[in-house]
């Protein structure tokens, strides 16, 4: 890990949330889509609407056309933690070696299984992995729900690789063997489908081994948009292990001191970090917005008492981004054409903001393809 200086660099919090945001594109610049800094990570996508409310955050125009999907620039993929994510095409292949299994160890963590498990099986979790991926790649030639996927995949695998699913009361394979290896296997995911439709990519490159080349510059690509950040930051980030994390980690960072805490971040960025404009902004995140996907929570919210309001287990909100700080929640309510956007301040706000509020809601009824849209104060 190589040092520029002799001693950390010293920053405050609101130095790291402004060069966050900057980096990021919050100060809405972009005109186009496919050059957001934050796809060089990916951008979460729960529903068919969350990434494009990702992007129009950070667009200078509303309502970013759809452009995600089969032929199209964007895709869509289970990459990270097995998660929908939009990436560029043209970097999936890449993706595919960046995220493969560093280890045995790594294999048996991803795919959610124990040494013990393992050991019952007879069958390596690596393995485990390239077996799903062969038969994932043999079943999709055309168009296939999850569910008739899973089906075909589980007659391929051995059966030890098969999960009891209380669900659907049938044996089959782990739902996270599935959405690990469909990536690595070439295939996408059709946007808007319920359950999801899989997709041959054309001219995809199957996945056979880690890339550390690019998983470096993954990592790298994390430290410029949500560092800087440490290697445990890093490994919860891609659900690896900090030990695999450790042995890719890339040359050409700068050790960077916060509040005591020792972080990480590319050489060339410390200029940008110290330098970075004030966020003065109102904003509208998504629940999975790319701000909030930093592992050091207590840096974008200090009060460790929001952070089960924030990010739930189950049904996460939208949150209020005013001027650098979470200010408060956000839900929207659909019926018909009409959009409610419920807000929940955590603290009284000048009417100015609540203007503002009002405007970034009416982008956001533009991305659902509402027709009218009110925002109500939740006390």
């Amino acid at each position: 890990m190589a040092r520029t200086t002799s001693a950390p660099v010293k920053v405050s919090r609101a130095q790291v949330i402004a060069h966050r945001v900057a980096a990021q594109g919050l100060h809405r610049t972009a005109r186009s889509v496919s050059r957001l800094a934050v796809l060089d990570i990916g951008v979460q996508d729960a529903s068919s609407e969350l990434a494009r409310l990702s992007f129009d955050a950070r667009l200078s125009h509303a309502a970013p056309p759809d452009g995600i999907g089969p032929g199209e620039q964007l895709a869509l993929v289970w990459s990270l933690r097995g998660a929908p994510h939009v990436h560029r095409r043209k970097d999936l292949d890449a993706l595919a070696g960046a995220l493969y299994p560093l280890s045995e160890a790594d294999a048996t963590g991803r795919l959610n299984e124990t040494g013990p498990s393992v050991a019952r099986a007879g069958i390596a979790a690596l393995e485990q992995f390239e077996l799903a991926v062969e038969a994932l790649r043999a079943v999709v030639r055309k168009p296939t729900e999850k569910g008739a996927a899973s089906t075909a995949v589980t007659k391929r695998i051995p059966d030890v690789m098969g999960r009891n699913c209380r669900g659907c009361k049938a044996v089959h394979i782990s739902d996270s063997a599935m959405r690990l290896a469909a990536l690595a296997a070439g295939l996408e995911l059709e946007p808007g489908t319920a359950p999801p439709v899989l997709h041959r990519r054309p001219g995809a490159r199957v996945a056979k081994r880690v890339d550390a080349r690019a998983l470096r510059r993954l990592i790298r690509a994390y430290l410029v948009l949500l560092g800087p950040a440490t290697q445990g930051d890093v490994a919860g980030y891609l659900d690896a292990r900090r030990a695999d994390i450790e042995a890719v980690w890339p040359d050409g960072l700068e050790e960077v001191s916060l509040d005591g805490r020792t972080a990480w971040l590319p050489a060339k960025e410390v200029g940008a970090l110290t330098s970075a404009p004030p966020p003065e902004m109102v904003r509208l995140l998504g629940a999975f917005d790319p701000y909030l996907q930093a592992r050091d929570r207590a840096v974008i919210v200090p009060d460790k008492a929001l952070h089960k309001i924030l990010w739930p287990v189950m049904g996460r909100p939208g949150v209020l981004f005013v001027d650098g700080e979470v200010a408060g929640t956000w839900r929207p309510k659909s019926a018909g054409k009409k959009l409610t956007v419920k807000v929940e301040a955590f603290a009284p706000l000048p009417p100015s903001t609540w203007t503002a509020i009002e405007a970034e809601a009416e982008r956001v009824a533009a991305v659902r393809s509402a027709d009218d849209v009110a925002v109500t104060r939740v006390e």
